[in-house]
Formats: structure tokens, sequence, C-alpha cells
């Protein structure tokens, strides 16, 4: 009897495993650099970025295009792909990882699988 309940009791141990996370991007998030010189020797463009024309780096993201459906799939956001026409917040939806770490211009976040609002940063 005692041998049966330790038995039992080391299958429920057994079964009180850590559960792995999710598969998320393999990749990190690119260091974006802060000066001309460091930007483009390391593979990034160095130019002026958004409505007040700050001069700054963009990265190429390493997971630039692949298909997603959150943005845990991406090093960066799951995007909607403007070439697939707009989307209300909600559709199902498919996007495409953000091509570089620029935050600028306008898109649709894709999350759970379907379109947030469009933003639009400058």
């Amino acid at each position: 009897m005692k041998l049966a309940a330790a038995a039992a009791f080391a299958l429920i141990l057994g079964a009180c495993q850590p559960v792995p996370p999710a598969e998320g991007p393999s990749a990190e998030r690119p260091e974006v650099p802060t000066t001309a010189e460091a930007c483009r020797a390391a593979g990034g463009s160095w130019g002026r970025q958004g409505l007040l024309g700050t001069e700054q780096c963009v990265m190429p993201m390493p997971d630039a295009g692949k298909v997603c459906r959150d943005g845990d799939d991406c090093v960066g956001d799951c995007r909607g792909d403007p070439e697939a026409g707009g989307a209300a917040p909600g559709d199902p939806m498919t996007g495409k990882c953000q091509a570089t770490t620029s935050p600028f211009g306008c898109y649709t976040r894709v999350e759970n699988g379907r379109a947030e609002g469009m933003l639009c940063v400058d």
C-alpha cells in the first residue's frame, strides 16, 4: 500500500513540470547606436527622423518581413501589411514583423491575430 502511494505521489510530482515559454522571436532587438559613425558601422542608416527631424540611427530588424499574428512573434511589432488594405479594429489579420527600429509612419498593429486601430507616429 505504501509503495502504491509513493508511486502515485512520484507521478503527481512528475506532472508538475514548468511549462516552457511560448515560441517567440529567436533574436533580440538590435542596439541602436547614437552616432552616425557607429550607426553606419553597425549596418544602420543615419538621418533625420520624424516631424522634428531629429538625427538618429535606424537599424534593420533581424526578423523583418516574417509573417506574424502577434507582437510576441516578432522582435519588434507585428504590423498589418499596408498592401493588404485597411482592416477595422478587431478584424482577423496577419501581419509582418516590422522592418526597422523606426517607430515613425502609419501602420496597424496586429495582436492575437486581430487588427488594432491605425496608428500614425511622426
